[in-house]
């Protein structure tokens, strides 16, 4: 009697058991989402909230709900909305989009956040930035630079606020750089500066010395090597072979106009800078060709842009694509860890394959695996 009652107990036990992960099976995968759904930014937070339904119909699968909150891109308004989903039984969310808005976030300990930016100071100790970060941009052209023997490379940053996010990324990618300049983005300022660190002013001398002393020579074929020297603008060689220029838009335009002005040409110095969403204005800039960054996949990210159209008859933004992403991660996350213990997941090694490229985690840090890419003649081509 005794062996059949234990009998029981234990059948009962197994079945406990396997209903419970049966229950635990079905729970629902509760996703936050902060987001700007009203100010200024709530462009951003339409094309987020669709990337997201667009991951759902791609993941196909009724365990994920997603609960948007908005931020007003305010700190205290995403204080607000983060409080209401932790008491919604969310334990973890997608966003906020900037850096300001994640003032306040250490207050909620219980909840764990992938913000979309890619600045990676003072974040608090519950925010993991998600966005492609500067180490993961110099760790991709740290890997081109070694491909091709590049040895003395310069470094050139302007005086904006992610100088100290670039400097992050030196350290940490251990990027080899010989020298290192901040720049003042003033026309100005900035013409000047580029002539101190290219030595412009001693080569312009050095040519005018060296066709004044052709001309008092006596030495043969005289007036032809005056006529080829003439058609240059400087003499004497560069102490370094490629540059690193961390700028965009217009700001990276003028800077590269600056190096053409004191005869610094990118088909003899290697002109490399930071990930630029494949701006399609750098193609009608041919003087400035070939010029190299990392992206993330090109193929990939058109694919999206494509079926994204097809949805919702727009083009979306590119954070849209990252918290597409996001949603399959953690969704992957989910299957291999119950997310109650979602602070834990972040701290394991993990890496995930996503539109964007691979994705590594370890020790609350994303990295990113991106692609090397140049343009030139007006096509963009793809180094790795």
């Amino acid at each position: 009697m005794n062996k059949f009652i234990k009998i029981i107990i234990i059948l009962t036990g197994i079945f406990s058991l396997l209903f419970f992960n049966l229950v635990k099976a079905e729970e629902k995968i509760k996703i936050g989402l902060l987001i700007p759904m009203t100010g200024p930014n709530k462009y951003l937070g339409q094309s987020i909230v669709k990337a997201v339904k667009l991951a759902l119909k791609d993941i196909d699968s009724d365990l994920i709900e997603i609960i948007p909150k908005d931020t007003s891109t305010k700190p205290n308004k995403t204080l607000q909305s983060a409080f209401e989903l932790k008491e919604m039984g969310v334990k973890i969310v997608i966003g906020p989009v900037f850096h300001k808005s994640l003032a306040y976030l250490d207050e909620i300990s219980d909840l764990t956040f992938l913000s979309l930016t890619n600045k990676t100071l003072d974040l608090p100790k519950n925010v993991i930035s998600a966005g492609i970060n500067s180490t993961s941009q110099l760790n991709t052209i740290k890997r081109f630079l070694e491909l091709n023997n590049i040895k003395k490379t310069i470094f050139l940053t302007p005086m904006q606020n992610y100088e100290f996010e670039i400097k992050k990324g030196i350290k940490n990618s251990k990027i080899k750089i010989y020298k290192k300049y901040v720049y003042d983005t003033k026309p100005t300022k900035l013409t000047k500066q580029i002539e101190e660190i290219t030595n412009y002013r001693i080569r312009k001398q050095n040519l005018k010395d060296e066709i004044d002393r052709i001309k008092n020579s006596d030495i043969s074929n005289k007036e032809k090597k005056i006529n080829k020297l003439e058609k240059r603008y400087t003499l004497g060689g560069l102490n370094f072979d490629a540059i690193i220029i961390a700028d965009f838009d217009e700001s990276l335009k003028s800077v590269t106009t600056s190096l053409l002005y004191t005869d610094v040409s990118p088909k003899n110095k290697y002109f490399i800078t930071l990930n630029q969403w494949f701006n399609e204005s750098l193609f009608s800039e041919t003087e400035i060709q070939p010029i190299y960054y990392p992206s993330i996949n090109k193929n990939n990210f058109d694919n999206y842009k494509n079926k994204f159209f097809k949805e919702f008859n727009e083009y979306p933004t590119h954070l849209s694509l990252l918290s597409y992403d996001l949603v399959g991660l953690i969704y992957y996350l989910s299957l291999k860890t119950n997310l109650s213990k979602v602070d834990k997941l972040f701290k394991k090694k993990n890496s995930f394959k996503g539109k964007i490229g691979i994705f590594d985690i370890k020790n609350n840090k994303i990295n990113h695996r991106l692609n090397f890419y140049k343009i030139d003649n007006k096509k963009l081509i793809e180094i790795f």
